[in-house]
């Protein structure tokens, strides 16, 4: 199954990395960027490469996010070749330009099957994402919306609609260039999980697979929303066996609806997320 939950654990916090990796999450974000002050960013860096060195993640994802511009470099150095990192979160990408400049640094380090994901956090960078999201190592893309919506000047309604071209541009993007359906944004709002489930089941419905969590509460429900249900699995294990065996390329399900290959590769996306 791919990552469900994406926490955010800061990176100059020895006492929540210490626990980070039994919250429930199934990919951990570290990050040495907003979650640090600017005084600290050496601390945090150095604080992550030893705590990298010894942990032991297990079936966990750990991603660090590392800052832009002139502190970019630095941060991709002392984590790039730990044994446990699974990736890069690139903070606040502009252009696929940077991308390749951070796949070369990466090919000098020796980590040479690195991935990356970029954050788009500007609206050039959503504009751009197709060029993005076919950038050199990119595995998925993730929009920060809070630094989006100041970029823009967008202000949320209730239900979210004003951010639904961009959520989709992100979507359409990613199947485009091939690389894995994207993340969706945190929701600052760690108390109301009631709100926190209708909107992951609102990007679960729109293509995203997975969702970033500020707080261990949120963990449990984004996990929920993006497990597939016994139902569902169950429709599409017996679409796809029916369609193999039936040597057509159209068939009726079992509720006498027209099924073609379209419709079957839904159900085997569903298969692939509940394995």
């Amino acid at each position: 199954m791919s990552a469900r939950s994406h926490l955010y654990v800061p990176g100059d916090a020895p006492e929540k990395l210490a626990k980070a990796l039994t919250r429930g999450a199934d990919a951990l974000i570290v990050d040495l960027e907003d979650a640090v002050p600017a005084a600290g960013k050496d601390a945090a860096r150095e604080a992550v490469a030893g705590w990298l060195r010894t942990a032991d993640p297990g079936p966990v994802e750990i991603w660090v996010r590392v800052n832009p511009g002139d502190l970019r470099e630095a941060d991709v150095r002392a984590v790039a070749t730990a044994p446990a990192l699974t990736g890069l979160v690139l903070a606040k990408v502009e252009t696929a330009e940077e991308l390749a400049d951070v796949d070369a640094l990466l090919t000098s380090l020796g980590a040479d099957r690195l991935p990356v994901v970029p954050l788009l956090e500007s609206a050039a960078a959503v504009l751009r994402a197709p060029r993005i999201a076919a950038a050199p190592r990119v595995a998925r893309l993730q929009v920060g919306e809070a630094d989006l919506r100041a970029d823009a000047g967008i202000t949320l309604g209730p239900d979210e609609r004003e951010l639904l071209w961009v959520r989709s541009q992100v979507v359409l993007a990613s199947a485009a260039a091939g690389i894995d359906p994207p993340v969706g944004p945190v929701s600052t709002d760690f108390r109301d999980l009631d709100a926190l489930r209708d909107s992951t089941a609102a990007l679960a419905r729109l293509g995203y697979v997975g969702r970033a969590c500020i707080h261990p509460a949120q963990i449990a429900v984004v996990n929920e929303v993006f497990t597939p249900a016994a139902e569902e699995v169950a429709w599409a294990g017996d679409l796809v066996d029916r369609f193999e065996a039936s040597g057509s390329g159209v068939l009726l399900d079992s509720k006498g609806r027209m099924v073609d290959e379209a419709i079957v590769r839904q159900a085997r996306r569903v298969l692939r997320r509940a394995r």
